[in-house]
């Protein structure tokens, strides 16, 4: 009876909470932009938005990428402002200094048109750096005029890197850019309900009409161009294959030529519609989520009594699991907003009250299986897991030795983070941190080793060992540090600066096994891999890099993305170790280049290493590309770098 009420709670939190839960979570959103897709609202063109936009050819036309040209801006609406629209929203951050500012002001503070600049938080902008939010700033403050004024257009996706719901508006920010364009909407005033994307209902026409800017800059064309705009509102941003690109929950599944993927201006185009159309979703009351999880709990539990022939059985249990898969669909249709909707939970819900009342009074009997149950989920991905429930011998409960390639991270600067914050604060950031990287290691079927500090241990290779362990632990690896990034831009408000994740990745000889006696054991590696493995991590320090592989390790994971970074000593290691910095952004020709300029360093020619200043000025802030030029001056014929 005991467990039977423990599993039906834990069934009844599944069935509630399943939008929150990893794993679970990816289930319910794939339902969901399922249902998004299905029952997306099918339109002619809607003309009341027009977006005009920056793409290739006017980059062709301008000789201009970045920051993007104004003078066709400038241009462009003064045009624009002559045809009467209702109001222009400029999806363009002007954040570095152009030699046309003057021009494109003096077209400011002559629209007649309720024109609406983008801005954006620092805060939620981590790409923007100081001296562009300060220039920013003050275009912001030359631009404002009665009819000119600031606007938010942030956009914040999902964890899953998809657009699916409207950002939340921090205070003191200026109007979200829909909101601005129209005015307010209590419907709208919290900013937090589902994107309601609008699809075509013919191939030829597209759901907004989009035109290049240059055609109204242009004498010949803009008299034609200029009676699609009249009386309507006007979008204007960058469509370009390589930037400020969402992915949305409309996906191929309504025809061929779409992959869901939207520019952000788009993106704003779709809620400004949704804005005119007063079409917010309604919401589906707390109340209501938690007596559903009861409900399917219950029936779940109920249906595992039931008592008959195999047919009866059967049509009761298709049944019940008919309504948790079509009810969603038909809330959805109603207009109800189903994104919080635990739909998967429902029947994972259901399935566990099930469980719970035709397993209460089963038991693991297996002593080798209770411990991989209790221990290796928490420390193992589900793959090795599965196979050592399935044959427990594979799980040594003694030590090995064996080939591994170990990973150590460290979170720049944490321990002094932890002395300037309330210790609730650090243990919220921590668990949220360590959270995120050991999904990560997981996610790429690396086993968890253990938690020092902030640091993450973990290490591929034991105790299952894969061919592919080397590439699954070199991704890992980057991804861990992207992981960093990621929690970095998320930290609550208030707290100081977080730093990097560093990562060092090595591959060697290592005893791993159950270690610390029969009544505390720990499952773990111990030799030359991990000892390196932490140098490498350190040397991140020294060697301003990010991600630092051994040769070892790099030779065996099957990628192409390194540039090397040098050959140095590691603290209390005599043998010198080749070091490489995984750059999956960079061309293969720089890569060779690096390459190139220290191979002929080996040999004792200097003369190709002030190339490196040309890579250094063509990627930006690369502090590692520079220290390695640091480095390669001080030394003369690629002799080993000693650290301290």
């Amino acid at each position: 009876m005991g467990s039977t009420i423990l599993f039906l709670i834990i069934a009844i939190f599944v069935a509630r909470f399943s939008w929150d839960t990893p794993l679970i979570q990816e289930a319910e959103r794939a339902l969901y932009d399922l249902r998004a897709s299905v029952f997306a609202p099918a339109v002619e063109t809607e003309d009341r938005i027009v977006m005009i936009v920056y793409d290739e050819e006017t980059l062709k036309l301008t000789g201009q990428r970045s920051p993007v040209d104004r003078t066709i801006l400038a241009q462009a609406l003064e045009s624009i402002d002559s045809a009467k629209p209702k109001a222009i929203g400029i999806d363009i951050l002007f954040t570095m200094p152009q030699d046309d500012d003057e021009l494109l002001l003096s077209t400011f503070e002559k629209m007649e048109t309720p024109t609406y600049l983008a801005y954006a938080d620092p805060e939620e902008t981590p790409e923007i750096g100081f001296a562009e939010f300060t220039f920013l700033e003050q275009f912001h403050e030359k631009a404002k005029t009665e009819t000119v004024k600031p606007t938010d257009i942030q956009l914040n996706i999902d964890s899953d890197g998809v657009q699916r719901r409207w950002t939340p508006h921090p205070e003191g920010l200026p109007p979200f850019l829909a909101l601005a364009m129209t005015g307010p909407n209590p419907k709208f005033a919290a900013n937090d309900g589902a994107i309601r994307y609008l699809v075509p209902q013919t191939l030829e026409l597209p759901v907004f009409d989009k035109f290049p800017i240059e055609g109204f800059a242009d004498p010949a064309t803009k008299d034609f161009l200029l009676s699609f705009i009249q009386d309507k509102y006007v979008l204007i941003g960058g469509d370009f294959i390589d930037r400020d690109r969402f992915d949305t929950p409309l996906g191929s599944l309504r025809d061929e030529t779409s992959d869901g993927n939207l520019i952000g201006l788009e993106v704003h185009a779709h809620m400004l519609a949704q804005l005119l159309n007063d079409d917010m979703p309604e919401q589906v009351p707390l109340w209501t989520l938690w007596a559903a999880a009861i409900v399917v709990a219950i029936c779940g539990g109920l249906s595992a009594m039931i008592v008959g022939n195999a047919a009866k059985v059967g049509v009761i249990l298709l049944g019940q699991f008919g309504f948790f898969l079509i009810f969603p669909f038909v809330l959805q249709n109603m207009g109800i907003d189903t994104l919080s909707l635990p739909a998967f939970g429902w029947g994972l819900g259901w399935l566990l009250g099930y469980a719970s009342v035709g397993s209460a009074t089963r038991t693991l009997n297996s002593k080798q299986r209770a411990f991989a149950q209790s221990a290796l989920g928490k420390y193992l991905p589900k793959s090795i897991a599965s196979e050592i429930l399935r044959d427990p011998e594979k799980l040594a409960l003694h030590g090995e030795k064996r080939k591994i390639f170990a990973v150590f991270t460290d979170l720049e600067g944490f321990t002094k983070l932890t002395h300037a914050i309330e210790p609730e604060m650090v243990a919220t950031l921590l668990n949220d941190y360590l959270d995120r990287l050991s999904e990560v290691a997981l996610e790429y079927g690396g086993t968890i080793d253990k938690f020092v500090g902030d640091a993450l241990v973990s290490f591929w290779g034991a105790p299952i060992a894969y061919p592919d362990d080397g590439e699954r632990a070199a991704r890992a690896a980057y991804a861990l540090y992207l992981a960093g990034e990621e929690f970095r831009k998320n930290v609550p408000e208030g707290v100081p600066p977080i730093g990097r994740t560093r990562v060092g990745l090595h591959y060697g000889d290592a005893i791993v096994g159950n270690f610390g006696g029969e009544g505390r054991i720990q499952y773990t590696a111990l030799g030359d891999a991990m000892n390196t493995a932490a140098r490498l991590e350190a040397a991140n320090k020294t060697l301003e890099t990010k991600v630092l592989i051994s040769r070892e390790a790099m030779e065996r994971s099957g990628l192409d993305w390194y540039r090397p970074m040098g050959r140095i000593t590691l603290r209390g290691r005599a043998t010198p170790v080749e070091v490489f910095e995984p750059v999956p952004d960079w061309e293969d020709r720089d890569r060779a280049a690096v390459m190139a300029v220290i191979a002929a360093h080996e040999k004792g020619d200097k003369s190709s290493i002030q190339d490196l200043s040309t890579m250094i000025q063509q990627y930006g802030d690369d502090l590692g590309l520079a220290n390695l030029l640091k480095r390669l001056e001080k030394t003369e014929t690629g002799e080993s770098y000693a650290l301290g």
